[in-house]
């Protein structure tokens, strides 16, 4: 038999329903349990994320092996891309997409993503015009425009 430590947490509002949360180290204090429920949260989104986006625990990976390979690479490479968006919006997010109805503190993992592309894509495709005489001018904001649709729709 295994002893459980039961914590039943409620909505003073009654916006949430009720909700147990168990341990199975009676020992541990109800707060403590709560804590440990609220960091999951985070967790809990950045796998979603990392499936979404990265394919982790999807049908590209049918075999342990596979799973065993690839798994630990794709949270690098989530860790990788996550650390890139940190180091590039420092200040305000003008670059970063933002919804009227549901303003954003941080970027999201699409967000970054998406500034990455948009790194990657402006050195490589923009760093440097070729010569040529057939030259069609089209204003930078239509670029620009076209560029971030690029980077979220990839």
């Amino acid at each position: 038999m295994v002893p459980l430590h039961w914590v039943l947490i409620r909505d003073p509002a009654g916006a949430f329903g009720a909700q147990a949360l168990l341990c199975t180290d009676p020992a541990v204090a109800p707060e403590q349990i709560l804590a440990w429920f609220v960091q999951r949260w985070q967790l809990e989104v950045t796998f979603e994320e990392a499936r979404r986006h990265l394919g982790v625990e999807t049908q590209r990976q049918w075999s342990d092996l596979a799973i065993l390979r690839t798994t630990p690479v794709l949270l690098g490479l989530f860790s990788l891309v996550t650390l890139f968006a940190q180091q590039r919006v420092v200040g305000p997010m003008a670059s970063i997409r933002q919804a009227a109805w549901y303003p954003k503190a941080r970027p999201t993992f699409s967000d970054a993503l998406a500034l990455l592309r948009r790194e990657l894509w402006t050195h490589q495709a923009f760093s440097s015009s070729a010569p040529e005489p057939d030259l069609i001018k089209v204003p930078r904001h239509f670029v620009e425009h076209l560029t971030q649709t690029l980077c979220y729709a990839a």
